[in-house]
């Protein structure tokens, strides 16, 4: 079943130009947001999408840039829409979650709301193991490298589109996904300047080999991403709103 793809955003945490990198996934009629960070229910409303109409939603990470619009969205389900989405969310970043990034926002104990279960129907995820969310579209969560010590993930959307999230660039994992996984598809984050303390640059990215590159689409970019436009080898740019179709 083909894969419809549409970038919330398609900036770093500091871009003021392309919002936060978070995406929409469209299959068999359902909607996944991949990450819901500060700038992803304005972009949903550029989209005339509301925020209630979103199936699920699934967190990478908790950096602000992936996590600092689920705030709003808690609050519009509860008060406005009254009612409940999934939220998809590796098992060893649940607590983190809460506890971490929206404890301090969310929590009501005057009316006994103490737990992110009050606000959305929270689904744990397993590392390394395919889950289905919807009739019809899959995930894996796959451990990355991003900060050392925080838990941050890649996923594997129906066994044929990886999608890197935040990562260090790895080449035995791309190498993976294209000789064994056999992914038609790989959306990469792509720093523009180096060194790439924490994310991938486009100089390791040009490394990988062309039968690698042509797979590439490239997001979670600077700026500045005009000046690169030529400059990314065999790979291409995913552009905000655009709505790409992946073919099985």
């Amino acid at each position: 079943m083909n894969l419809q793809v549409q970038m919330l955003g398609t900036g770093t945490v500091f871009t003021k130009k392309y919002y936060n990198n978070n995406a929409l996934v469209y299959v068999n009629g359902y909607k996944l947001m991949i990450d819901c960070g500060v700038t992803a229910p304005r972009s949903l409303s550029e989209l005339q999408i509301p925020l209630h109409a979103i199936d699920g939603i699934l967190i990478s990470h908790i950096h602000s840039d992936h996590v600092g619009g689920l705030e709003e969205v808690a609050f519009h389900l509860m008060y406005s829409a009254r009612t409940k989405i999934k939220l998809f969310v590796p098992s060893s970043i649940a607590d983190p979650l809460w506890e971490r990034s929206l404890r301090g926002g969310l929590e009501n104990p005057a009316d006994g709301i103490n737990r992110l279960e009050d606000y959305f129907d929270v689904v744990t995820i397993e590392d390394n193991t395919k889950t289905d969310l919807f009739e019809g579209l899959s995930i894996e969560a796959i451990r990355t490298k991003h900060i050392p010590q925080k838990p941050s993930y890649s996923f594997v959307l129906n066994d044929y589109v990886f999608y890197s999230a935040d990562t260090v660039f790895d080449f035995s994992l791309l190498k993976e996904m294209h000789e064994n996984r056999k992914c038609k598809y790989i959306l990469h984050e792509c720093q523009f300047n180096s060194p790439g303390l924490v994310h991938a640059t486009l100089d390791e990215l040009l490394t990988l080999p062309d039968e690698i590159q042509e797979k590439v689409f490239l997001m979670h970019y600077n700026d500045n991403k005009d000046q690169y436009v030529g400059k990314t080898g065999r790979m291409r740019f995913l552009e905000q709103h655009q709505l790409y179709e992946f073919p099985l």
